[in-house]
């Protein structure tokens, strides 16, 4: 193959089975397009191809985070500079035609035109397991409202001896009686009723016990990859996990806490003209994370989160609604929630403050009187299930200024 000493930008249009592969130079030249299976091989195969063209300087990538997932990481690890193509351009696909080579080729001139420069999540780390754990619990909690919306419609149409035991009950006594039941054969239909109440109570109670696990697994992940964030206020594992993964292991590829707010759909958009001048709510970016900004706005309101109630009280003065309060309320944790997740605060670690606290001889009942809170409380803290940044550092303060235990 020809080589040349200009730059190569490659530009790639990923499938299940089959890359295509597109390399331009610096000045926009086609230099050639082929395809490559998607395994390892394939993948060091690509890279040689348009790195045996001259110097590789950027690839662009179609689907980062699925069918070109795993290319991505390839050509990261190798040191290539990778770029996050969203689409390809609608224009040129209504002049050109559609295929894979088309778009591969289109791939690369967004590239070198500079339309597209997002970096792509790095997808290696304990976030991307947090991606697959979030996908596990989503699936399971679909099959368990199923499940549940089953065991009520099944009970309607019941035979009444049915209905009368489990009609007024909630789900979770109506799944703890039927789960329990031992009926006969399915020889006539108030047994097959039973049987059928049987199997769906058992299945709802395994995926609570299913959902119950990945809760925990993703409350320890959260708490190892980011434990000031999972700290803030009005933030859970699940709002935590949801925020880790929009932002993906790579937080710093966000330049600023305003591409952090409209990722999540909460930064404001222009909708101005002529001497009107206003915006508009933003329909775009992650709904998730938007959904997730929205319940820490939700939970410091119902708690009377001081700094959210002086933040609302100022902007009510200003005339605004409740809902446009609610929209800048949520572009206000924005930028809180990009501080944490680009550079956050230590928090100290629960096994420690156990540790410290036993080594110093201080009984948890003691730790709580000194500190006005609760021993449920602390245990709580010192066991992982509470996280809460600011009592945490107060605990751990508090022990270091205590005297060493004499044995």
């Amino acid at each position: 193959m020809p080589r040349t000493s200009r730059a190569v930008i490659g530009g790639v249009d990923t499938h299940k089975d089959v890359h295509v592969a597109a390399a331009l130079d610096d000045l926009g030249v086609l230099l050639a397009a082929t395809s490559f299976p998607t395994t390892s091989a394939g993948y060091e195969n690509l890279r040689r191809w348009m790195a045996g063209f001259g110097p590789l300087q950027r690839v662009g990538v179609e689907g980062t985070g699925s069918y070109g997932a795993g290319l991505t990481r390839h050509l990261r690890a190798a040191g290539i500079d990778v770029v996050e193509i969203n689409r390809p351009n609608r224009q040129l696909r209504r002049r050109r035609g559609k295929s894979d080579t088309v778009d591969a080729e289109a791939a690369a001139r967004s590239v070198l035109a500079g339309q597209a420069a997002g970096i792509p999540k790095s997808s290696t780390g304990p976030v991307e397991g947090l991606r697959a754990l979030r996908v596990a619990r989503r699936s399971a909690v679909k099959a368990r409202t199923q499940a549940g919306n089953q065991i009520r419609d099944v009970i309607i149409s019941a035979p009444q001896e049915l209905r009368e035991q489990l009609g007024r009950l909630s789900l979770g006594a109506q799944v703890a009686r039927a789960a329990t039941w031992r009926p006969g054969p399915a020889s006539d239909l108030l047994q097959a009723t039973k049987r059928s109440l049987r199997h769906l109570a058992r299945r709802h109670r395994a995926l609570s016990t299913e959902i119950t696990e990945l809760d925990r697994d993703i409350a320890g992940l959260c708490a190892q990859t980011n434990p000031a964030l999972l700290a803030t206020d009005g933030v859970g594992p699940e709002v935590a996990s949801t925020l880790l993964v929009a932002a993906g292991d790579n937080p710093d590829r966000m330049h600023s806490e305003a591409a952090f707010a409209a990722l999540c759909g909460a930064s404001p958009v222009e909708a101005s003209s002529g001497k009107t001048i206003r915006h508009r709510l933003n329909r775009g970016g992650n709904r998730e994370a938007n959904n997730a900004l929205w319940r820490i706005a939700m939970v410091r309101l119902a708690h009377h989160h001081p700094p959210t109630a002086t933040y609302v009280r100022r902007r009510r003065e200003q005339g605004k609604t409740d809902r446009e309060i609610l929209r800048c309320l949520k572009r206000y944790i924005a930028r809180e929630i990009f501080n944490v997740l680009t550079n956050p605060n230590k928090v100290p670690r629960a096994t420690e403050l156990r540790q410290h606290r036993l080594a110093a001889g201080i009984s948890l009942t003691a730790a709580a009187n000194q500190l006005g809170t609760t021993a449920i409380r602390l245990s709580r803290l010192e066991r992982g299930i509470l996280h809460a940044a600011e009592l945490a550092t107060t605990y751990q303060n508090w022990l270091n200024a205590q005297p060493p235990h004499a044995a």
